[in-house]
């Protein structure tokens, strides 16, 4: 892909959805903190579920506590891996109170101490809560990276740094949400919605007619 496609290419993208949105339903940073941290291989659906219940008992990390492991265990029992995300969103909870006075910390490293908190959930916080221009590399952004030549690369670390240097700086902040929803939505992994892609034009495998194989 080249410099004038990606630039295309996102401009298109913003022309559709100027303001791009998590889909995770959250009120606060804290909330959406923890809701990005049990959304590790859970759909952003069945996270809402579960958070809406969740959040409204315990919307700050000293009520969630207050809620305990057993109760929490409970509230998100339909998400995947629940009893691991109980215990590590507790533990994060103690840490936000214990070490930040109960608030989310801005920094990278601090976002990566926390338990069940890894470099793709710190970039999310980094970009929606504070509006830095990361790249959470989740499945969809690393399958459209590779898939359309955007940012190639055989790892999420190296989808993610690719990206950094290609996206220009103006669809940086936003660039992580439109990628999560082509690769949601049309840019899906198996029958990708070549058809009805508004930036077909500008992807390397569909201007070739194919969708390559993944690395």
């Amino acid at each position: 892909m080249t410099p004038e496609h990606i630039e295309a290419f996102f401009a298109t993208l913003a022309a559709a959805n100027p303001e791009p949105r998590s889909e995770l339903e959250y009120s606060s940073v804290f909330e959406l903190l923890a809701a990005v941290l049990l959304s590790a291989q859970a759909t952003d659906v069945s996270v809402n579920k579960a958070t809406k219940r969740l959040f409204a008992l315990a919307p700050t990390p000293q009520r969630m506590l207050a809620l305990g492991e057993a109760r929490v265990t409970d509230l998100i029992r339909t998400i995947g891996l629940f009893r691991t995300k109980a215990k590590n969103l507790l533990q994060t909870c103690r840490i936000l109170v214990e070490q930040h006075g109960g608030q989310v910390p801005r920094s990278r490293a601090a976002l990566e101490a926390l338990p069940g908190v890894g470099r793709k959930t710190a970039n999310v916080v980094l970009n929606v809560a504070f509006g830095e221009p990361t790249m959470a590399v989740d499945t969809h952004i690393f399958r459209v990276g590779n898939r359309t030549g955007l940012a190639p690369g055989r790892t999420p670390l190296e989808v993610e740094q690719r990206l950094l240097e290609r996206v220009p700086e103006r669809w940086r902040v936003d660039a992580h949400h439109w990628l999560i929803l082509h690769g949601r939505y049309v840019c899906v992994a198996r029958s990708p919605r070549c058809a009805e892609c508004a930036v077909r034009a500008f992807c390397d495998a569909g201007r070739a007619g194919t969708a390559p194989t993944m690395p």
